[in-house]
């Protein structure tokens, strides 16, 4: 008797009790002012000419745009697609916010940067059949961008705005995130081709 008396309260909370909702943040506010530095740079290389600069943001901007769609494409989305609802809302609510600030800055010093020393080292006046390799190149990268703004970009935000409802729909979270997932794995294995393309033209 004293014992179902006792287990009677613990029974009942563990039944009633919700799991807590994670805290989202749409804007992680804390990174702005490093995509503000990082995008007011990437003007001035381009203003003055700055082709070390160029260089870098190329490099580093194309490096880790590939490497974080392999990533997210081929190691997080099998991983995500084991989680619970729970599971899967409490990681989007961490690493949504920082995609929808690092996603769009990569993309845009990649090429931004990638066109300025295509145009200064005089590689957008090749010859044919060399100057098929930049049209491979301009083809593949304009639709990885494309997916990783309208497609990438969409899903998170969609996501993290169903977040901030009183009631989230943890299933409808859980496509989106596949989505989100799915197209991170495909610009991921157009990256593979850019890396040929781009090895190839710098070999000429």
């Amino acid at each position: 008797m004293a014992d179902a008396t006792m287990s009677s309260p613990v029974a009942s909370l563990g039944a009633g009790a919700a799991p807590a909702r994670p805290a989202v943040q749409i804007v992680p506010v804390a990174g702005l002012p490093i995509v503000g530095a990082v995008l007011g740079f990437l003007v001035i290389s381009i203003a003055g000419n700055w082709l070390w600069a160029l260089d870098f943001f190329h490099v580093v901007g194309g490096g880790l745009w590939t490497g974080i769609d392999l990533f997210v494409g081929f190691v997080i989305g099998p991983i995500l697609g084991r989680l619970s609802i729970q599971a899967r809302m409490e990681f989007s609510a961490r690493f949504m916010p920082k995609m929808l600030l690092i996603m769009p800055t990569l993309v845009t010093m990649t090429l931004a940067s990638g066109w300025q020393l295509a145009r200064h080292l005089n590689d957008l006046s090749v010859a044919y059949p060399k100057h098929w390799w930049l049209v491979a190149s301009f083809a593949v990268v304009g639709v990885m961008a494309v997916v990783a703004i309208g497609i990438l970009e969409p899903a998170n935000l969609a996501v993290l705005f169903e977040m901030q409802k009183p009631h989230p729909n943890g299933q409808r979270i859980g496509r989106l995130m596949r989505r989100f997932v799915y197209a991170a794995g495909i610009t991921g294995a157009m990256q593979v081709a850019t890396l040929i393309i781009m090895t190839r033209i710098t070999t000429w």
